[in-house]
């Protein structure tokens, strides 16, 4: 193996050095290896996965291990005239998470309130919204008791205070959620919106990766073929529309691989928020059993550089239970952006 590619969003700051190069090390990987930080904000991991597919097309290397990580409660507060001094008066404390991950640099605006806008625009109610969540919560959870999600996640020991923790799952889904509760929830950026604290995605922890390699070295190795990274685009639309994004990514994607949407077995799309997702599943005609089968981001959360690396493992998972062939994912990204891929087993 050459080279490690991995996404990471505003998880640089205070991190030091080459977070990329941290991970790869840290994980036992050789010096020899290079390593490459990758800032596409939601769309890091699953960008970080098409350079490597790039690269190996290229002829740059024959094995890549790419994905992304996020820790969004390590993301430190600025304080952005300090280096310079203070003439004179206070300071103001400025939260990463929101600058640098959640707040659009051309409008101003909150992602929250590009979820508004796409409600609006697509006519999301919020009863679709809420309904939407907790088919993502009902989702995720029966994935878990199914064992389905064995092969997406490895165990992972955590030191604290009260001794090791083994995770084997992620927090996030609720089991205790239901459509009663989701509904007396009070708006979170409009007066009289529908985007809430229980139809929206959680700020997380969290990393995912995948080994992409090339067809003749994997078969020279010996190794089972998940799947073949057919094609992929990068799409962009208005900032401020970035939710429908995935909308017209997707649409590119089918056109460049002359694919018909009618013949992809399952779609992932990142559900940041619920009624980006009911928009996104309805443009695009997806039939509810082939639209992220196994819940997503509103129930998982999503660590804003991990998400698309996750999405696709995901995707490679429920393939391979289905035993079907074609996967489409997709996640839209901060600036008005979205990264789509085609994958076939």
């Amino acid at each position: 193996m050459k080279s490690y590619y991995w996404g990471g969003c505003f998880r640089t700051a205070g991190l030091g050095q080459a977070p990329a190069r941290q991970a790869a090390l840290e994980a036992g990987m050789p010096y020899e290896i290079s390593a490459l930080t990758i800032n596409k904000v939601c769309g890091s991991g699953l960008k970080a996965i098409m350079l490597a597919a790039q690269a190996i097309r290229a002829g740059e290397a024959d094995i890549i291990i790419a994905g992304g990580q996020e820790s969004m409660t390590n993301v430190p507060y600025y304080l952005q005239k300090a280096r310079f001094g203070y003439y004179y008066g206070n300071g103001q404390l400025i939260d990463g998470v929101e600058y640098d991950g959640l707040r659009d640099p051309f409008s101003g605006i909150l992602m929250g309130n590009t979820g508004e806008i796409i409600a609006e625009k697509y006519k999301v109610t919020r009863e679709e919204a809420d309904t939407f969540s907790l088919r993502s919560h009902k989702l995720a959870l029966n994935a878990r008791t199914s064992e389905w999600i064995k092969d997406e996640i490895i165990p992972l020991t955590v030191k604290s205070k009260k001794g090791d923790k083994v995770i084997k799952f992620d927090d996030g889904p609720r089991e205790d959620t239901n459509i009663e509760a989701l509904s007396k929830l009070k708006p979170a950026f409009k007066q009289d919106g529908i985007v809430t604290a229980g139809n929206a995605s959680s700020l997380n922890d969290g990393a995912a990766a995948v080994i992409v390699m090339s067809k003749f070295k994997a078969q020279e190795l010996n190794l089972e073929l998940l799947a073949t990274i057919k094609s992929y685009v990068t799409n962009g639309v208005k900032p401020e529309n970035v939710m429908e994004a995935p909308i017209f990514g997707v649409k590119k994607l089918m056109e460049r691989s002359k694919e018909k949407i009618d013949d992809i077995d399952i779609l992932e799309h990142n559900e940041a928020f619920a009624s980006a997702s009911v928009a996104v599943q309805r443009e695009l005609n997806i039939p509810e059993e082939n639209f992220n089968p196994r819940g997503g981001a509103v129930a998982l959360g999503h660590p804003l550089g991990a998400s698309g690396a996750r999405v696709l493992v995901t995707l490679l998972s429920e393939l391979k239970r289905r035993d079907k062939n074609k996967g489409v994912c997709t996640v839209c990204l901060g600036g008005g952006n979205a990264v789509s891929m085609l994958i076939e087993r």
